[in-house]
């Protein structure tokens, strides 16, 4: 794995049929205009699953009243690719944003935030949020900010993620991840019928699940129930952590071997942008 590249955000505006740098990104969570928003990591040029983060960005934006018709996205992301680099560590975000009202008037644009990657870990420790702030569960963008106050809360704690629960104490998922955990040999997630983000992570390794012939359930489990258990939290930045600890929370397990061979099959899952 490359390190964290030094420097930071540049910010690139689409402006109908190229992108202009606009410098520096500044507080990028924290834009209250954000309405869309998708990011992966790309570790020299390689990347996992770009199509199906295209898809759930494409989809989004789609259902914004009047952003950017899908040619002009296609457009749009076929330039942000182009200028991604093909070495180091980076994660990119790109956005949708609602109009300022003066230079851009009330028409939604398009950007794309180039980051160097942040450090990645192996492991993570979870505390249960104490509330959902989430408007748009299913897309990723408008809730950002709300989120990450969670986050922060958490680290406070000592934790390094905040778990959503849903009204009747279920886990949903993590505040920047999927969570699932391992229930003997089957590989399990929250209800379907329990509203959150597709993450593109969490898909991939349901799909490579299936393929192996690995059980995939979905149920619905409180965190005391999950005492004993190997849980992960997943996301485009980490890939595979498994949960160390839980504040205030259950104890969890670790199978000796499972977390290694689960990463190596991701990671193998991963292709060049320019494949």
């Amino acid at each position: 794995m490359s390190g964290e590249r030094p420097g930071g955000d540049v910010l690139h505006v689409w402006q109908g049929d190229e992108l202009a740098t606009r410098g520096g990104g500044g507080a990028a969570d924290a834009d209250p205009r954000l309405l869309v928003a998708d990011s992966w990591l790309v570790d020299d040029g390689s990347v996992l699953a770009l199509d199906v983060h295209r898809d759930r960005f494409a989809g989004s934006v789609a259902e914004v009243p009047g952003a950017p018709d899908a040619d002009e996205v296609s457009a749009f992301w076929t330039a942000a690719l182009a200028v991604l680099p093909r070495a180091g560590a980076w994660f990119p975000r790109v956005e949708l944003v609602a109009g300022d009202g003066a230079e851009d008037g009330d028409r939604a644009r398009l950007r794309l935030r180039l980051r160097p990657a942040p450090p990645r870990h192996r492991s993570v420790v979870l505390a249960t949020a104490d509330r959902d702030p989430r408007t748009r569960p299913t897309v990723k963008g408008p809730d950002l900010a709300a989120l990450g106050s969670l986050v922060s809360e958490a680290r406070s704690r000592g934790a390094g993620e905040a778990v959503l629960l849903s009204p009747e104490g279920h886990v949903v998922e993590g505040a920047w991840s999927s969570i699932v955990w391992w229930r003997g040999d089957a590989l399990c997630l929250p209800s379907d019928d329990l509203a959150r983000l597709p993450g593109v992570t969490v898909r991939s390794l349901t799909t490579l699940a299936a393929v192996l012939g690995v059980d995939v359930l979905h149920d619905r489990t409180r965190p005391d129930e999950l005492d004993g258990f190997e849980v992960w939290s997943l996301g485009a930045l980490h890939g595979i952590r498994i949960v160390t600890g839980w504040i205030d929370g259950p104890a969890p397990a670790e199978e000796p071997g499972r977390l290694a061979l689960w990463r190596g099959r991701l990671d193998r899952l991963r292709r060049p942008v320019d494949g």
